[in-house]
C-alpha cells in the first residue's frame, strides 16, 4: 500500500503518521491517524470495528467507546474542508468505511486540490445514474413527460437489490449542461450512466437510451424505441430491464421481476401526477397549492392511485406546518397519508410519504416506522424515503437509526440536493440526542446553508451551541429563529410536535438558556 495518500486538499502521510492541509500539519494524534490510514486504504470498503481496533490498539483491550472518540477526531479534523466530516460512513453495528476523494500522492511537495464537495467513492457494488432524458417533443411544456419517464425508470432500477441508484435530485442537476460522462461518474460515485432523449407529438413517442460505463466512456447498450402513448408503461419495464441485464447479467431472475409494479389505470391520472411532482416536490406552500388541483384531478380519475394520495398528504402537510396549522389541511393530510399505505401494496414512495405525514401529523409513529421498513425493502435505494424518515425517527429519538437513514440518503444524494436538508436536519436532531453536540451544530449549520430562511434549522444550532458552553452563538441563533418566526414557543413547539421527552427536555432546557420563549 502507499504510504502517502491525496485526500482533496489533504495529505496523509501514513508512515510519519500525520495528516497535512496543504503544506501544514494538522494536530491529529498518532493513533487517529492509523485508523485514517486502515479506513483510506480500503476506501470504498466496509472496516470492522475489531479490524481498527486491533490497528489502533493493537494487544489492548479497550472499550468500544475509544474507537468512537478517535473516529469522531478524525472527522473533525477532516471537517475543515466543506463536507469533509462525512467522508467517513457509520456503518451501524458493523464499522466504517471511507467514502471520501483518495489518490496516490507522490512526494511531500504534491500540491492538493482543492474540493468544494466531498467526491464519492465508487461502491463495491453496481452503481447507476439516470440524467434527465432530453426533451424533443413539438410542446415545450412537455418537458414534463420527459422528466415522469426517467422518473419511471429510476423508480424501477431502485427495485433491484444489489443495485445502487443515484437520487434522481442528484442527477438531474446536470439539466441541461453539457458534461463529460466520466465527470458524471465521478461526481455522482456512480460506474454506470444512462442517457437519453424523448420525442412526443400528439399520442405517439420516439425514446432513445444508452448506458454508458462511466469510467470508460464504453457505450455498453443502445435502443430506440417507436411507440403509441398507451404502450408507455410497457416500454419503461423494457428499458429498466435492458439496463439491469446490461450491468450485471448474473442478477436473479427474481430480482429483475421485482421492476414490474402496479400502474395506474387511467393514464391521464398518470399525467396529471407528472405534471405535480415538481411542485410537490418543491416542499413549500406556495408550490403546494398548485400541485393539489392537479392531484385532485388524478385521484378524480383513479381514486386508489397510491402516488397521488401520498403527493396530496405530502402537500398538505406542508401548507399545515408552514402556512398556519389549518385543521383542514391537518385532516386532509392524514386522510391522504393512510389512502397512500393502504393502496401502495409495492409503491416504495407513496410509503414513505405516507409514512411521513403520519409521523409528523398523526404521531402514530409504529405504523410510519413499519411504512419506511416496508418501503425500503421494496427499494432499497428510494432516498425519498431515507431522508424523510430520517426525520421522523429522529423526532420520534430513534436517533442511530435516525443517522443510519441519513448516511444512506447522502451516499445516494452526493450532489448539491435541495432535498439534503431534510437529511442534515435529521442528523442535527440525532447527534444532539446522543449527546455529540459539536456534530449536532455542523449539522445544523448545514441545514442553514440549504433553507437559511427556516427558524427550525436555527432552534437546532442553538440547542448543541448552548450545551458546548457558546452561550453568545447561542443566543445569537435563538435570536434569529425569533426573527424568523416571532410567535415561536418551546412548549408549543414539542407540544406540536408530540416530542419525546428524552428529546423534549433538553432541548426546552438549552432553548430557555439561549433565550427563546417557554
Amino acid at each position: 500500500m502507499a504510504s502517502m495518500h491525496q485526500l482533496g486538499p489533504f495529505r496523509l502521510d501514513g508512515q510519519a503518521g500525520i495528516l497535512f492541509r496543504g503544506a501544514e500539519p494538522l494536530g491529529l494524534g498518532q493513533r487517529a491517524v492509523t485508523l485514517l490510514r486502515v479506513l483510506v486504504e480500503r476506501a470504498g470498503a466496509p472496516v470492522s470495528k475489531d479490524m481498527l481496533i486491533e490497528a489502533g490498539w493493537a494487544g489492548l483491550a479497550v472499550e468500544e467507546a475509544n474507537l468512537t472518540v478517535q473516529i469522531a477526531a478524525v472527522r473533525r479534523a477532516l471537517g475543515q474542508e466543506p463536507g469533509g466530516e462525512n467522508w467517513i460512513e457509520t456503518l451501524p453495528r458493523r464499522g466504517y468505511r471511507y467514502i471520501g476523494p483518495v489518490g496516490t500522492a507522490e512526494d511531500e511537495s504534491s500540491v492538493a486540490v482543492p474540493m468544494t464537495e466531498a467526491t464519492p467513492a465508487l461502491s463495491d457494488r453496481p452503481s447507476i445514474a439516470v440524467l434527465s432524458f432530453e426533451s424533443f417533443s413539438d410542446d415545450p411544456e412537455q418537458e414534463y413527460f420527459a422528466d415522469g419517464v426517467v422518473e419511471e425508470i429510476i423508480t424501477g432500477l431502485a427495485r433491484i437489490k444489489g443495485l445502487l441508484v443515484i437520487a434522481r435530485n442528484s442527477s438531474f442537476t446536470y439539466k441541461g449542461k453539457t458534461v463529460d460522462v466520466k465527470q458524471i461518474g465521478r461526481e455522482l460515485g456512480a460506474r454506470y450512466v444512462l442517457v437519453g432523449s424523448v420525442r412526443k407529438a400528439g399520442r405517439r413517442m420516439r425514446l432513445s437510451a444508452q448506458l454508458i460505463e462511466a469510467e470508460t466512456g464504453a457505450h455498453l447498450w443502445a435502443e430506440r424505441y417507436d411507440r403509441e402513448f398507451e404502450e408507455i408503461f410497457k416500454l419503461q419495464d423494457e428499458i429498466t430491464l435492458s439496463v439491469v441485464g446490461a450491468i450485471e447479467p448474473n442478477l436473479r431472475e427474481a430480482e429483475i421481476e421485482r421492476v414490474k409494479r402496479k400502474r395506474p389505470d387511467s393514464l391521464d391520472a398518470y399525467d396529471l401526477v407528472l405534471r405535480a411532482i415538481p411542485h410537490a416536490y418543491a416542499a413549500m406552500p406556495e408550490e403546494a397549492v398548485k400541485a393539489i388541483p392537479l392531484l385532485e384531478r388524478a385521484l378524480g380519475l383513479q381514486a386508489d392511485y397510491a402516488g397521488a394520495h401520498g403527493l396530496l398528504a405530502w402537500c398538505h402537510e406542508t401548507l399545515f406546518v408552514r402556512a398556519g396549522g389549518s385543521e383542514e389541511n391537518r385532516v386532509a393530510a392524514i386522510r391522504h397519508a393512510r389512502a397512500a399505505l393502504a393502496h401502495a401494496r409495492d409503491d416504495a414512495t407513496a410509503l414513505g410519504l405516507g409514512g411521513f405525514v403520519i409521523a409528523m401529523v398523526e404521531h402514530d409513529r409504529a405504523s410510519a416506522f413499519q411504512a419506511f421498513e416496508q418501503a425500503l425493502a421494496l427499494s432499497p435505494s428510494s432516498v425519498l424515503t431515507l431522508l424523510l424518515g430520517a426525520i421522523a425517527l429522529a423526532y420520534g429519538g430513534e436517533a442511530e437509526r435516525a443517522i443510519d437513514y441519513s448516511e444512506r440518503a447522502l451516499r445516494l444524494s452526493p450532489a448539491q440536493d435541495r432535498m439534503n436538508f431534510y437529511t442534515h436536519h435529521a442528523l442535527s436532531i440525532a447527534y444532539f440526542l446522543t449527546g455529540r453536540y459539536e456534530e449536532a451544530a455542523n449539522a445544523a449549520r448545514r441545514t442553514i446553508q440549504y433553507g437559511p430562511n427556516f427558524s427550525i434549522s436555527y432552534c437546532f444550532l442553538a440547542a448543541p451551541l448552548v450545551k458546548l458552553g457558546q452561550l453568545e452563538e447561542g443566543k445569537a441563533a435563538a435570536s434569529r429563529v425569533l426573527a424568523l418566526q416571532p410567535s415561536f414557543s418551546a412548549a408549543g413547539f414539542c407540544a406540536a410536535l408530540a416530542l419525546p421527552a428524552a428529546l423534549a427536555d433538553p432541548l426546552q432546557e438549552a432553548w430557555r438558556e439561549a433565550g427563546l420563549p417557554t
